[in-house]
């Protein structure tokens, strides 16, 4: 797990980092807000933690950076003074928690253990819940398919459809397949039921019918998601 710590207070920032680098962490750590986001940009970071007052760029604006970024990694805040103003600020531009100066390191360690462990789960259901295809995501749990963010308007039928192909990308799987597996009905093999919803599903996803991108259509045999 790598963690970013910056605090222009050298003292507190080193000895966050030993504390942390005690319980295994690799530490990333900075006095210097700018040294920070070129961290964040070229890094993969798990977990940021920033001082609030810090010169230059300060913590406030630096969570907002991270959070225009898409990234969701979790964010403390550390202050030397909090006022309910400073904190709704602060969880308004997604920070996850806030620990006030002077503080304990070992409720440091718990919240920075805490804070990942729900992000880890978070990842982990993420993962096992959604799908990514070149732009294409399929998010199982909500029922709910997007491409490039731009949601597609599904029926369950189709959305279970689509679904059945990406849970066997990189197989075709033939017309007589998806039919019983999907419909839950015998296949006749005068059926042109699937043939018509991925008609229907490829003009969702706007797809080019000579060139499909993502439902290719493998000839006499059936269709396939790479």
């Amino acid at each position: 797990m790598n963690i970013l710590v910056l605090d222009d207070e050298k003292e507190i920032a080193d000895l966050v980092e030993l504390y942390l680098k005690n319980e295994g962490y690799k530490i990333y750590k900075f006095y210097d807000s700018d040294e920070a986001i070129e961290c964040i940009n070229t890094k993969e970071i798990d977990l940021a933690i920033l001082d609030v007052m810090i010169k230059g760029k300060d913590g406030f604006e630096i969570c907002k950076y991270i959070r225009a970024k898409n990234l969701n990694f979790p964010i403390i805040m550390l202050t030397a003074k909090i006022t309910d103003e400073d904190k709704i600020t602060g969880l308004a531009l997604g920070a996850d928690d806030y620990i006030t100066k002077p503080f304990n390191p070992l409720e440091l360690i718990a919240r920075a253990k805490s804070a990942l462990r729900r992000y880890t789960k978070y990842n982990e259901k993420k993962q096992e819940d959604s799908v990514y295809i070149n732009g294409l995501e399929i998010d199982k749990g909500k029922h709910r398919c997007t491409l490039y963010n731009k949601e597609i308007d599904l029926t369950p039928l189709e959305f279970d459809l689509l679904l059945y192909l990406v849970n066997n990308r990189g197989n075709v799987v033939s017309s007589e397949e998806l039919f019983e597996q999907v419909w839950k009905e015998k296949y006749f093999e005068s059926n042109n039921t699937v043939m018509v919803h991925i008609r229907r599903i490829r003009e969702k996803l706007n797809e080019n019918t000579k060139n499909p991108k993502f439902i290719k259509t493998i000839w006499g045999v059936g269709y396939k998601i790479e």
